[in-house]
């Protein structure tokens, strides 16, 4: 517990505090690459994960986030520290850091130009960003999709991919040298299990790219793997349906939007086999090249 671990992701610094075990294996595995800024004063935020201080602190053993001395989220089982702390860094990032305009969406970057992602829980989004993580894109975020007003960049935020139930086997087998934390059972969303962010995509978080593409990401068991043109008007307002913070921005966080649309080719995606799927962002990526 002590006086934390001010750990850097990113622009966000973190100072954790937690005296439970699987929390420190989690973040001895997933951010071992990530820098530790001892010294460095202010932080973005104060959290952390341990027990309830109540009889359940015994029996029916839970685990609690805090941020900042705040409580802000119903108690969890006791083996879900480390979902926990990724799932209360994403909320205090989403719900805070209105410097930016937030979209839940994966976000990965190959050549220059970032691939933003916006999906719901459930669509495969996690799967095909670890899965192009391993076939030549950087990693930026796999939740988060940070933008930057003044200049219209992705800026990168490379945390653990959270991977649920069938998609964890799925990796697993795509890319066998994927390093795994433990899968927590019964959790609110199934199976989880996080993924470490490959170290090139930690040592490069201060490189941040331009839009590129705008794809709609659906998994459908057994389906054919398809690229489809998606009208802009259409992805701008995926865009705006899955902004945390679009009403903090206001007329500004419109522009960015429309801006970021401007710039990218907009497709919806369907697939089920994660090899075609990273061959067919490649093929799209090289002939955006041919054509530049």
């Amino acid at each position: 517990m002590g006086p934390g671990l001010p750990l850097r992701t990113g622009p966000v610094l973190t100072n954790i505090r937690s005296p439970l075990p699987a929390v420190h294996r989690g973040i001895a595995l997933h951010y071992a690459e990530h820098p530790i800024e001892v010294g460095a004063g202010f932080t973005d935020f104060q959290v952390s994960v341990e027990r309830p201080k109540n009889l359940r602190r015994w029996f029916n053993r839970q685990v609690v986030f805090g941020v900042d001395g705040e409580r802000p989220f119903t108690p969890l089982p006791g083996d879900q520290g480390f979902p926990m702390l990724e799932w209360g860094l994403n909320s205090c990032i989403s719900g805070s850091c209105h410097q930016y305009l937030t979209l839940h969406a994966a976000v990965l970057e190959r050549g220059g130009r970032a691939l933003i992602l916006p999906a719901p829980s459930g669509s495969g989004k996690s799967t095909l960003c670890a899965g192009l993580m391993f076939s030549g894109w950087r990693l930026l975020s796999d939740e988060l999709t940070l933008l930057d007003p003044r200049s219209g960049e992705v800026v990168p935020l490379p945390r653990p991919v959270s991977l649920k139930n069938a998609s964890i086997d799925l990796v697993r087998r795509f890319a066998p040298e994927a390093a795994f934390g433990p899968v927590v059972r019964e959790s609110l969303k199934g199976s989880v299990a996080h993924l470490k962010p490959l170290a090139d995509a930690v040592r490069r978080a201060a490189e941040r790219a331009l839009p590129g593409w705008v794809v709609l990401p659906r998994y459908v068991a057994g389906a054919e793997t398809s690229l489809q043109p998606l009208p802009k008007g259409r992805a701008l307002m995926r865009l705006i349906e899955c902004a945390f913070n679009f009403n903090v921005h206001g007329r500004q966080g419109f522009e960015l939007l429309a801006d970021v649309i401007e710039r990218s080719d907009c497709y919806e995606f369907t697939y089920s086999h994660l090899k075609e799927a990273a061959e067919t962002f490649s093929r799209l990526a090289g002939r955006d090249r041919v054509a530049a």
